[in-house]
Order: C-alpha cells, then structure tokens, then sequence
C-alpha cells in the first residue's frame, strides 16, 4: 500500500491565486478574499471622454434647449385655454342642470368691461359700504368672471320668486378671457379648412338682477350680459320662450391688466387694458369656441381641426 503524503503548496504557487494585503491594513477572511484567476494589472485601461467632446456635447444640449423652450411655452398657452374652455363647457352644464333640477331659470351672468359706468354713478353711491366693497373686488373679473343666479328656487313662496346667487364668482385661468367682441360687436368666425361659420353675436343685457349681491336693491344697476337656461334646460332670454339662436362664445389668449392704485394695490373703476396675444387669435385658425345648442342646451366645443 501506498501512502501518500498531503500536497504541499509553495508560497509562490498560493501567491498567484491570492488578492495581496494592503500592508498595515487589518486582513479579511481569506475565503473573502480567494481569487479565481491571475491577478489583474494595476492600471486599467478603459475608455474616457476628452474635454473638447464634453464641450461639444453641452454645446448640442444648449442649441436643443434653445429650440425647444419656445415650444414648451407655447403648449402651456394651449392648455389654459383647453383649461379655458372645458371650465365653461362645465360652468354651462351646471347652469343647465340646477335649472332642470330646481324647475326655474338660471342665469349664467358675466362681467363685461366698465361695468360701473353703465348706468352713472347713482347705482354706485345707492350701495353700502359692503356691497361698494364687493362690486369693487370684480374688478379683476372683466372679461373672465361668471356665476350662478336663480330667478326663484326651492322654497320661495307661490308667485313670489326671489334672486338668489348660488355660487361664488369664478374666474377663467390667467391668461385666457371671453373675447371682447363677445360682449360688444357682431362678427363671424369662418373655418379657414372646412368652411364651417361661426355667428358670434353679442350677449345678452339685463339691468333687472340685483348686483353685486343678492341684497342690492338698487333698479339702475349696471347692465350684465348673461345667458339663461328655463326648467327643461333650454336656452332662453325672457323666461319664456326658447331663444332663437344658438350661443357660441369665443376663447382668447392674452391678458387683461386691471386698473389699480399704485400705493395700495386696490382695484379702481378705471378702463382695463386688453389685449389678445397674438392679436386676433380668437378669430383667426387657432380659434376655440364653446357652442351651446339653443333646443338642448348642451355645449361642445368647437376648434380648428386640422386635415
């Protein structure tokens, strides 16, 4: 029988399949430390990038960023007016079903330009001081601002219908109006590819809705364009009879920069300025109009669809 001695390694020989020490370093376990191959060369060599491709590199980021800043703009405009309209598409169906569902007519009321000059200044003076106050914070609503009214609702006494305003003042997104031809001239917007015509006739006034509260009992207050929907939720003017037409009501984009007192930053009745970016875009191929159908009362919006 043979016996055979354990096999000895050299020193060498475990060397070369082992990770070396760092010296002064405290050792690992050295079965964390097994290697499975030679070792590798100090140096490694991989590849880099030069400083004059790192420059190159930023320079294309800032040619990209420079042409594509004016387009992110530019789709934030589109939103607020997307924002714009699907706020009165659903300002419309609201007015629409509270007066289905209170069986009387709802005005949906806006707030025109000057609306403080339209009657002089004995409407103004016959307020209180509150409602002097409240009239003066719709300033910055000209052009942008809507509510809810009720000419009689739930609980009001046989014959006797009273006004009631049944939501706060809102206000379309900064940036966006109702167009100011809506509120003051008569024009047609024409689809530049398919032809379709847009009738785009002024709002309707009344002077007959106590305002700006319910408790103004003033009967020469300011003349408000409004539109108006009877209990089975059709579009009307008198509270009677079916109006005649449909409404279309168009979307600007642009600004409207509110007269204020230059030490307080209070709002004065002083003329707003208007003005639509880039001009005429509420009538030319970019155009967004909310269409109420007179017979329904139903609003779609109508825009440029591009073929």
């Amino acid at each position: 029988m043979e016996i055979h001695e354990p096999r000895v390694e050299s020193r060498e020989s475990r060397a070369k399949y082992w990770l070396p020490e760092t010296s002064g370093s405290r050792p690992s376990t050295p079965g964390l430390r097994r290697s499975f191959g030679p070792r590798p060369s100090s140096f490694d060599s991989r590849p880099a990038f030069t400083l004059i491709e790192l420059l190159v590199v930023i320079a294309i980021l800032g040619i990209m960023a420079a042409l594509t800043v004016p387009v992110l703009k530019n789709f934030a405009k589109s939103d607020a007016t997307l924002g714009a309209s699907r706020q009165l598409l659903d300002g419309v169906a609201r007015a629409r079903q509270m007066a289905i569902s209170q069986h009387t007519t709802v005005y949906m009321v806006f707030v025109p330009t000057n609306f403080w000059a339209a009657s002089g200044s004995s409407w103004f003076n016959a307020l209180t001081l509150a409602q002097k106050t409240a009239a003066t914070n719709l300033c910055d609503k000209q052009l942008t601002g809507f509510t809810f009214i009720a000419h009689g609702a739930m609980g009001d006494q046989p014959g006797q219908h009273s006004w009631h305003y049944l939501d706060p003042w809102q206000t379309l997104p900064d940036g966006t109006f109702i167009a100011f031809q809506k509120f003051y001239t008569t024009n047609t917007i024409t689809d530049q590819v398919s032809g379709a015509a847009y009738p785009i006739s002024t709002f309707n006034y009344t002077n007959d809705i106590p305002f700006p509260t319910v408790t103004s009992t003033s009967t020469n207050g300011p003349y408000l364009p409004y539109i108006a929907f009877n209990y089975m939720g059709q579009l009307t003017f008198d509270e009677q009879n079916i109006a005649p037409r449909d409404e279309y009501i168009p979307i600007a984009k642009g600004s409207v920069i509110y007269a204020a007192d230059a030490g307080t930053k209070r709002y004065q009745f002083n003329p707003a300025d208007v003005a639509e970016i880039p001009p005429g875009n509420s009538t030319n191929s970019s155009y967004n109009i909310v269409h109420i159908d007179r017979l329904t009362g139903r609003a779609v919006l109508e825009y440029q669809k591009l073929q």
